[in-house]
C-alpha cells in the first residue's frame, strides 16, 4: 500500500530508485551482511514478547525483515511484523520476499501507526525521527538501531577517496530513550566480483558525494577486501 501523505506523494521519486534497490537486493542476499544480520535476529528473538507488533521503519527491500521475522518464527514467537519505506520501488520488492509482512509506501517522519502501539522498532540506516518513534512505540518497548561504527568500508573509502575518513561515532543517549547496550558486529570481507563492489558503493552515501568519480576509480577493481563495522544499539522506551 502506498501511505504517503498527500503533501509528499506530489514528487516524482521517494528514497532509493529501482536500480539503487536491486543492487542492495542482490548484494545482500550474497550473505555479504549475513553476520550482521544474524546479530539482529537474535536480539530480536531475545528481546521481543511472545506475541510482538514489530515495525522495521526505513525496511527497504526487505531483507532483514524477513530474517527477523523468520527467527521469530523460529522460535515459536506468534509476531505481527510491519515495514515501511519512502521508496516505492523498495517497498515492491520486500512485499515480493513474503506475503506474511505488511508492507506500506510510508515515511518515517509521518508513520501511519497508531500511539504506542508497537512492541518493537527496527531501524537500519535509516534517517532517526525521535519524535515518531516515541510515539508509536509502548511505554518500555525496545528500539533497536543499527548505525556504521567508525572503521566501516575503511579499504572501500581508500579505493574511493585520496584522503579517506573513519565514520563519526555520536553519543548514544537519545531523548526519550533509555540506552540498554550495544553490539559490535565487526569482520573483514572479500567482495569477489566488480559487480559487487560497485553494488555496496551504490548502497552507500558516498554513492551520491563523489558522482562519476568514485565508480571510475573502483571500475578497476575486480576484488576487494574490506572491514564491516557495525554497531547494534539497544533502547527501552521511557
Amino acid at each position: 500500500m502506498n501511505l504517503l501523505l498527500s503533501k509528499h506523494a506530489g514528487k516524482t521519486n521517494h528514497g532509493d530508485n529501482k536500480l539503487m534497490v536491486r543492487a542492495r537486493r542482490n548484494f545482500l542476499d550474497k550473505g555479504y551482511y549475513e553476520p550482521l544480520c544474524s546479530q539482529l535476529c537474535r536480539l530480536v528473538t531475545k528481546l521481543s514478547p511472545d506475541e510482538p507488533v514489530i515495525l522495521d521503519a526505513g525496511c527497504g527491500e526487505g531483507y532483514y525483515t524477513l530474517a527477523a521475522a523468520s527467527s521469530l518464527d523460529k522460535s515459536g514467537k506468534s509476531a505481527d511484523i510491519y515495514g515501511i519505506d519512502v521508496s516505492r520501488d523498495a517497498v515492491d520488492y520486500a512485499a515480493r520476499r513474503s506475503s506474511t509482512i505488511n508492507y506500506a509506501v510510508a515515511s518515517v517522519f509521518h508513520i501511519p501507526v497508531a500511539d504506542c502501539s508497537c512492541d518493537m522498532l527496527i531501524t537500519l540506516f535509516a534517517p532517526y525521527s525521535g519524535e515518531e518513534y516515541r510515539r508509536v512505540l509502548k511505554k518500555g518497548g525496545v528500539m533497536i538501531m543499527g548505525i556504521p561504527s567508525e572503521n566501516h568500508l575503511w579499504e572501500l573509502k581508500k579505493a574511493v577517496y585520496d584522503v579517506p575518513y573513519k565514520n563519526e561515532v555520536r553519543p548514544y543517549e537519545l531523548d526519550g530513550f533509555s540506552f540498554a547496550g550495544s553490539r559490535r558486529v565487526s569482520y573483514k570481507m572479500k567482495l569477489t566480483s566488480n559487480e559487487d563492489i560497485l553494488s555496496l558503493f551504490s548502497m552507500t552515501p558516498y554513492y551520491y558525494k563523489t558522482g562519476k568519480d568514485g565508480p571510475e576509480r573502483l571500475s578497476r577493481y575486480e576484488t576487494l577486501e574490506t572491514q564491516a563495522d557495525f554497531e547494534l544499539l539497544v533502547y527501552h522506551k521511557i
